[in-house]
């Protein structure tokens, strides 16, 4: 089942479904004909998206809408802030093209600060899914919820097996590692390329903690605390700006449960990412599962 497919059929079960979007069609073009009223494209117009999808939540109904994650986030910032944040109304919003799965895009359109902004909204969640499979696994919660959802859209194939239903605040334990070996943390597509270099660091005989960080908002403190206290190490990789994002989450939770530990993050520090196809932005970028390994086996 691909995601228009799940969402169509949400949409079949649920009267009050509304699909939106900023004309981005490619994961939902076929919706229109089988919504009709209830599929809404309002054209390149993130702000008035979101103003009327406020609105129709008001109305009682469950907007799902769909932008470039970078529009989305900054150019409809005020809006989601103000008509759905504050009214803590039942809006999702489908951000596409997050991170480096923005490629060839030059930094206009590249959506590396999201999550900080997205975090920072009161009663706003954040679901980052690994896959196709856990996206499709995450949807139907999502549009259960009552409160505003920001999703960082991602259909590539399956990273790895997942063993563990989705649930909002609730990590994936991947790999126990052992005690006194590194963890890491991480969400979203790099979820592959970390399993690639879990597998190599493991084989090089350093025992790894792998920890899926499927919704940052809200965290599984648990899940962090608990990879902090059995790590040395505890390494957060990430495809967005270090500020805001996942190492900001991490330190925040640590400090206020009084935990401390050695961390370090792979992220995108202060600067936009070099635009090319996904392979070339990994390699460039030093995010492939080889060259992970080699930064992390670097810091130990």
């Amino acid at each position: 089942m691909t995601y228009e497919e799940a969402l169509g059929a949400l949409a079949a079960e649920r009267d009050d479904l509304v699909v939106m979007t900023a004309e981005n069609r490619a994961a939902i073009r076929n919706l229109p004909q089988r919504l009709g009223p209830r599929f809404v494209d309002v054209g390149i117009c993130e702000q008035t998206m979101v103003g009327a999808a406020a609105g129709l939540a008001l109305r009682g109904r469950t907007p799902v809408v769909h932008a470039l994650a970078a529009f989305l986030t900054m150019r409809a910032f005020e809006f989601i802030r103000t008509d759905v944040g504050i009214a803590e109304l039942p809006v999702k919003l489908v951000g596409y093209v997050p991170g480096f799965l923005s490629e060839a895009n030059g930094p206009t359109h590249q959506a590396i600060e999201d999550v900080a902004l997205m975090r920072g909204i009161p009663h706003m969640r954040v679901v980052c899914p690994a896959d196709e499979a856990e996206l499709l696994s995450a949807l139907p919660a999502i549009v259960e919820s009552r409160s505003p959802c920001y999703l960082r859209f991602n259909a590539m194939p399956p990273a790895v097996e997942h063993r563990e239903p989705f649930a909002f605040g609730k990590a994936e334990l991947l790999a126990a590692g052992e005690e006194g070996g590194v963890a890491l943390l991480t969400y979203g597509f790099l979820l592959r390329e970390v399993e690639q270099a879990r597998a190599r660091l493991e084989r090089a005989g350093i025992p790894v903690r792998l920890v899926n960080l499927r919704t940052l908002e809200p965290i599984d403190e648990e899940a962090v605390a608990s990879a902090a206290r059995r790590s040395r190490l505890v390494v957060t990789i990430e495809d967005h700006f270090r500020t805001g994002g996942l190492y900001s989450i991490v330190a925040e939770v640590l400090v206020r449960l009084g935990v401390p530990c050695r961390l370090h993050s792979i992220s995108l520090g202060r600067r936009w990412f070099q635009p090319a196809l996904l392979g070339d932005v990994l390699e460039h970028e030093g995010f492939t599962g080889p060259q992970l390994a080699n930064r992390i086996r670097k810091l130990l």
